[in-house]
Parts: structure tokens; sequence; C-alpha cells
């Protein structure tokens, strides 16, 4: 087990220096190439049977892109989170949460959105605070955990809905500056995708050349070496999953924002799309491995796989297919690749 989370750590090390000639065995061994040929044989695939209806357009991109953008907000840090050897499925809750949260402050109770909006991220952070105290605190595996502050969060945003408004959607009264933040559009593409990118450039950063990503990959990789190495893996994992929780409320202001709504059961379907992403972007389940690049790949794969087929007039039922077809694959490449690393050591 030590030799192989070695390798791991040299592979996640190998993963973020910066290459000083090309290989293609280097290539091959980045967390992100498998997403990589993923990504350009599915496009490849939607754009040839379904560039007649206009995949390949500008509006087309859009729509695929918009669908990927508020997924890998979440997405990505969720995808740390795994590198560091911990879950998050709370995040869908926080979505709604969030969201409720700017809905029932502005329209029911006449307040400013800007503090409503603070309110909702100041929700996910409390809520990524609370999942991190307790995973390092007790020790209880963080999928239990997340599973049930995400109970708790949705059956306490749904109840007060209820109670409020006696609804589970109200409506949000949003100004101009915050619509241009948040809900601001050119043609079909949403400002969302701009958010995302930006989330994929932080997250990259901060793995891939910051010590606080080293932490991550160590905290993932062998937590008991790691702590003896004097790295905080209970920070690390705390700061995780504030990320979670503050990207989720992010996305639930989103799209009280964009959809002039907020929903107390908005955000359910994050629960394990985000996870899934990651590991077809190369995120390694065990911990220890991945790339935010590659979990990027993983959302594009997932929007056009979805709108793909909606522009082929294929039913919609065909996602799931292609989602667990390449999930099945991205989990018997990392076992491949667990057993190489392994059979080397």
């Amino acid at each position: 087990m030590t030799s192989y989370s070695q390798e791991l750590r040299d592979r996640g090390a190998a993963a973020k220096a910066p290459a000083r000639r090309f290989s293609w065995s280097g290539l091959t061994r980045r967390p992100e190439f498998g997403a990589f040929i993923a990504t350009v044989l599915v496009y490849g695939f939607f754009a040839a049977t379904a560039y007649d209806a206009g995949f390949a357009t500008f509006d087309g991109t859009a729509g695929w892109m918009n669908t990927s953008a508020e997924l890998g907000i979440i997405a990505i840090p969720v995808g740390l989170l795994m590198v560091a050897g911990e879950f998050d499925l709370s995040v869908g809750a926080v979505v709604g949460a969030s969201s409720i949260t700017v809905a029932i402050g502005t329209t029911l109770f006449g307040l400013s959105i800007w503090p409503m909006i603070a309110a909702a991220l100041a929700l996910g952070v409390a809520v990524g605070l609370l999942n991190g105290f307790l995973v390092v605190r007790t020790g209880l595996p963080s999928f239990i955990v997340t599973l049930a502050s995400s109970f708790s969060v949705g059956g306490l945003s749904l109840g007060l809905a209820r109670v409020l408004s006696n609804t589970t959607s109200v409506s949000v009264k949003s100004p101009p500056l915050a619509d241009s933040l948040f809900a601001a559009t050119w043609g079909q593409a949403n400002i969302a995708i701009l958010w995302w990118f930006a989330v994929t450039l932080l997250g990259g950063w901060a793995l891939a050349r910051t010590p606080f990503g080293n932490w991550i990959f160590a905290t993932g990789g062998n937590p008991v070496a790691a702590r003896g190495a004097g790295v905080p893996t209970g920070l690390v994992k705390t700061a995780l999953f504030v990320a979670t929780g503050a990207g989720a409320a992010l996305v639930g202001v989103i799209q009280a924002v964009e959809y002039h709504s907020g929903n107390a059961t908005a955000g359910l379907g994050y629960v394990f799309q985000a996870p899934i992403v990651a590991v077809i972007g190369g995120v390694l389940l065990g911990g220890g491995y991945g790339s935010a690049f590659g979990v990027f790949l993983g959302t594009v794969i997932f929007g056009v796989i979805n709108i793909g087929i909606f522009y082929t007039g294929w039913s919609t039922d065909w996602v799931q297919l292609f989602l667990g077809v390449l999930l099945m694959l991205a989990v018997l490449t990392n076992h491949y690749f667990r057993r190489l690393a392994m059979s080397s050591s």
C-alpha cells in the first residue's frame, strides 16, 4: 500500500511538474489524457451525426457549454476533494438551499439581493465547515457525513420554504447589476461559462502551482505519511469541503438570478453528476491522483452528450447509456493504472 501511495505521489508530482521535453509515455500517464481522448471522440461523433442540425454552430456550442458550466463550477472543487480522498454528497442540497435563501430574502422580506447573496454563499461555506469539522474530528467516512448533511440541509430548506411561502419555489427580484454578474447572456451563451472557466483556472492553479496542491496530493495519497511529514491534512480537507460548499452556493445564486426563481429542490442531480464527471476526468476514486483540467474535460463530455443527443433527435434516455459506458471505461482505466503502478513498484 505504501509503495502504491508513493507511486501515486510520484505520478501526481510528474503531472504537476512542467514538462521539460515531450514524451508519449509521460503524456499517456497524465490524469487528463483519457478524458482528452474521450472528449475528442464524443465531440467528433456528435459533430458528425448532428452537423446538419446545427450542433457545431455557435448556438449549439453555447448549449453544451451552458450545461457543462454550472456542473463544472461544482465538479472542480468536488474533484479536488476527491484527490484528497474524500467525497461531498451535500452539494445538491446546498444549491437548493442557497437558491431559496436568495428568493425568500428578496421577495418575501423585501431585502436587497446583495446581503442575500452573501448569506447564500455564507450558507455554503458554513455547510462545508461543518462537513470538514465532522469528518476530521470524528473520523467518520465523508460519504456518511455529507449524506446526512445533504438530508438535513435539504429538509431544512424545504421545510422553511413551506412554512414561509407555502411552496418550494419563490420568485426572485434582481437589479440590473446582479443580472449582469450572474445572468448575462451573449446569444445563447450564459455568463456561467465565464464563472466555470474562472473556477477551473483557480482550481488548476491551486492544485498544480501551489504548496497547497502538494498537500492535497499527499493527503489523498497517504494521509498517515503526510501527517508525519507535517502536512495539515485536517486543514486541507476542511478547506476543500468549504470550497465545495462555496461552489454549490455560487451555482444556487446563479440559478436564482438567471431563472428569477429560487427552488429548494434545485440541484439534486449534482449529487452524483459531480463525482461522475470527476472520475471520467481521471480522478482516482482512492485519492492522490487527478487534475482540474481533467475534471473540466469530464464536464465538457457531460454537456456534449446531453446537448448532442438533443440535436440528433434521439430520446434523451440514451444520455444515461453514454454516461454509464464512459464511467465504466474511466473506472477500468483507473484500475489499469493502479495495477500498473503496483506492478512497477
